[in-house]
């Protein structure tokens, strides 16, 4: 009896034992990523938001010197500030009065421009149901190993987002996007951030799992220009986004500066508001997540000495045009025309090596219990 007690108890923490290790697994599967992505929208037209497009302008050029290329980069401007007849420089967009970088650069590339960005277009980017004409390079071909950075800067009020001045995006609608988003397992992780006036407003509807979300403001709060340049005749960048900049610069593709650490640098006295986060559904400290797992895309990979041919400490980057570039698909790469031993690839906040635990333990469990249910 004893004897039947007591392998019942062990039969019962077992099965204990392997809930827990499953249930980790699978937060620990949403978590990995193999993959970067970034959707940046400029809301506004009309010249005096020219700094709503240099906002935009300027994440663009830090997540492609980062390391995305523009193959995964969905870039949205309301309007052509290059191109409008009151710029001085034609062909050129800045975010200082010192004229020192033009984030409009020579290789920019605009999937959706002047009265193309709309809440409905932006929706569709974002859940995927866009017509079969659309070609590949305007839409988000994201997966459930994709990270997501999606930026908005823009007018705003409590609760919404101006688009051309005509329509709003309210946060229902957001929130309900990014549950789209969740269900169709077009992401990993994800990270909102919003430069708008009461932008954390935005954010509070949010309920989809896996979600970083930054605000520039709080309710009642107002998102401040950072500076104007005379030339121009107009603010050239807003604060919150301009300190961010100023922290990415710092940030080198193998960086290895934590999401804590950006936002922590954010200065409430020189943002001239009260920068807000909201990391309840994100299952992770952001003391353990890297900058480069959203802003970046290069990706080390260690590669045994003796490997023929292979130079070990290598890194690579999702640009599809690079011959180093990793491939989640692939196990193998071949050097010399003989395959080489699998590469362990570091991708995400997990190490393989815990994958490699589950794969062993799990099994293991589920023997001892059969045996003690004999």
């Amino acid at each position: 009896m004893a004897s039947h007690y007591g392998c019942s108890w062990l039969g019962k923490c077992v099965w204990w034992l392997i809930f827990m290790l499953m249930a980790s697994c699978v937060v620990c599967s949403d978590l990995r990523h193999a993959n970067n992505w970034a959707v940046l929208a400029c809301t506004s037209r009309y010249w005096f938001n020219y700094r709503h497009v240099a906002n935009t302008l300027s994440v663009y050029r830090s997540v492609k010197r980062l390391g995305i290329p523009d193959s995964q980069i969905i870039l949205m401007l309301a309007d052509d500030m290059a191109c409008n007849p009151r710029n001085p420089e034609q062909g050129t967009v800045f975010n200082n009065r010192a004229h020192q970088l033009n984030v409009y650069g020579d290789d920019i590339e605009v999937d959706y421009r002047g009265y193309e960005v709309t809440v409905e277009s932006f929706i569709r980017v974002l859940t995927g149901r866009l017509p079969d004409t659309v070609p590949r390079s305007k839409r988000l071909l994201t997966d459930d190993r994709s990270n997501v950075l999606v930026y908005m800067t823009g007018h705003g009020g409590e609760g919404f987002l101006k688009f051309q001045d005509a329509e709003e995006i309210t946060s229902e609608e957001l929130a309900a996007a990014f549950e789209q988003m969740w269900k169709k397992r077009r992401y990993s992780s994800l990270m909102y951030l919003i430069d708008t006036c009461q932008a954390a407003s935005l954010y509070r509807t949010f309920y989809s799992p896996n979600i970083i979300a930054a605000a520039s403001s709080r309710v009642g709060e107002d998102s401040l220009s950072h500076h104007a340049d005379p030339a121009v005749g107009v603010s050239v960048i807003d604060r919150w986004t301009f300190y961010i900049l100023e922290y990415l610069e710092k940030v080198k593709p193998n960086s290895k500066a934590t999401v804590r650490d950006l936002f922590n640098s954010l200065n409430p006295t020189k943002v001239r508001s009260t920068p807000s986060l909201r990391t309840d559904l994100y299952p992770v400290s952001l003391d353990k997540v890297r900058i480069t797992d959203f802003f970046g895309s290069v990706r080390s990979i260690d590669v045994p000495h003796n490997a023929p041919g292979v130079l070990s400490n290598m890194s690579s980057t999702d640009d599809e045009s690079s011959h180093l570039a990793v491939r989640e698909q692939n196990e193998f790469e071949y050097v010399s025309g003989k395959p080489a031993p699998v590469i362990s690839k570091k991708v995400g906040t997990v190490d393989n090596s815990v994958n490699l635990l589950y794969a062993i333990c799990l099994p293991a469990l589920v023997l001892v219990v059969l045996v003690l249910s004999q």
